[in-house]
């Protein structure tokens, strides 16, 4: 494939003319690291992509400013068939390469600096990075072996050749590193610990938070805490894993969510909103309530979104378009009003507190929020 072309439009498209990561997006084979994909239809149903039958195809894909899922449920794309159709939750992407570098410039790499690329992927931070500074100060991770494997032998025939790493980020992280980059969701508490104990004294990280969009960056301190930032910028990563998928859903409350009347019913404040695209108020949702699961769906004019905790706790809310919803609640908190206060105060301050404040990470992973007269923190018991 003459891959150059459409390595230099997208490097044009996602950097600006002096930015010291356009040179590695001009110089990186990104069709290499994907050969194949899948792309789910209209109905959430998988189909397999091969990139080498279909050249076109291929190159639109791997140098389009977007993400491409490679891996659905415990089944890469690598090792399907034509006739797969995997069912459950994407837990692999190559992820979009202008998300890729701002992960980079909020983090600050630098000549010299060793670089943790947590959460390998198809490798394509590890190549900007080898590309930028040098394979020698650049280590990838990932939980998966095989993903790990892949990108080690096509990162190879790129002639890269950084330290590759298989682990489970939330329980070890070998080494010490200047710099650490996540491209997964990290949980706050336990499962950050290693992540944080990896950080050199003066080392620099970016990181999202477990089903929130923020990213948070921050220098370590001599004590060991980090201190930083929410950033003005949001990113949507995939959770960590420890193991081949992701624990099962919360189906059966989603189940009971979806049929029955609950201990409550009331009318709602706001219209329905689809949660997982309304990233700021998801965001702030697992601040206060952590662990939540939202769901939506759309019948003709009809919207229904849904709340559920592993506590038990679950919300309904449907309307016809942007009328005030029929709220049914149940369980030990009240998920819809946790909501809708969130709401109000958007709607009362013409904002939430949550970008731009100030973050102190703690050795033990907890995660403190604070912004003038408000403070939160994630990860603690």
């Amino acid at each position: 494939m003459e891959w150059e072309s459409w390595a230099t439009a997208l490097a044009h498209q996602v950097t600006d003319p002096d930015s010291r990561w356009r040179n590695p997006l001009l110089r990186t084979a990104r069709h290499q690291l994907i050969p194949r994909w899948w792309v789910a239809d209209e109905a959430g149903r998988w189909t397999l992509r091969d990139g080498p039958s279909d050249p076109g195809t291929w190159a639109e894909a791997a140098y389009a400013d977007r993400s491409l899922t490679t891996r659905v449920g415990t089944l890469h794309a690598d090792d399907a068939g034509p006739d797969d159709h995997p069912e459950g939750q994407p837990t692999s992407s190559a992820t979009l390469p202008s998300l890729i570098v701002r992960m980079l410039r909020h983090t600050r790499v630098g000549n010299g600096l060793s670089l943790l690329d947590l959460g390998t992927g198809a490798g394509g931070l590890t190549a900007y990075a080898c590309h930028r500074i040098g394979d020698g100060h650049v280590t990838s991770l990932d939980v998966d072996p095989y993903l790990v494997d892949a990108a080690r032998a096509r990162l190879a025939a790129m002639g890269h050749r950084p330290r590759m790493i298989t682990a489970d980020a939330t329980k070890e992280v070998p080494g010490a590193y200047d710099r650490i980059v996540c491209t997964v969701a990290l949980p706050p508490g336990p499962g950050l610990r290693p992540v944080i104990g990896a950080l050199k004294p003066g080392g620099r990280i970016a990181l999202t938070l477990a089903r929130t969009s923020l990213i948070i960056t921050g220098w370590k301190t001599g004590n060991g805490d980090v201190v930083g930032q929410v950033e003005r910028d949001m990113a949507g990563f995939m959770l960590t894993r420890s193991d081949a998928d992701y624990p099962p859903a919360l189906t059966e409350l989603f189940a009971l969510a979806a049929e029955a009347e609950g201990e409550t019913t009331s009318a709602g404040r706001y219209p329905v909103v689809d949660m997982a695209n309304a990233w700021e108020l998801r965001s702030m949702l697992e601040v206060i309530t952590p662990g939540v699961e939202v769901g939506y769906e759309t019948r003709g004019r009809t919207r229904t979104a849904y709340l559920v905790h592993p506590d038990g706790s679950w919300a309904r809310a449907s309307a016809e378009w942007t009328d005030p919803p029929e709220v049914h609640q149940s369980g030990p908190q009240r998920l819809w009003n946790a909501l809708e206060r969130i709401r109000n105060r958007l709607n009362t301050e013409g904002a939430l507190p949550l970008l731009g404040a100030r973050v102190r990470i703690t050795p033990d992973g907890v995660c403190h929020l604070s912004r003038g007269k408000w403070s939160a923190y994630m990860g603690g018991q």
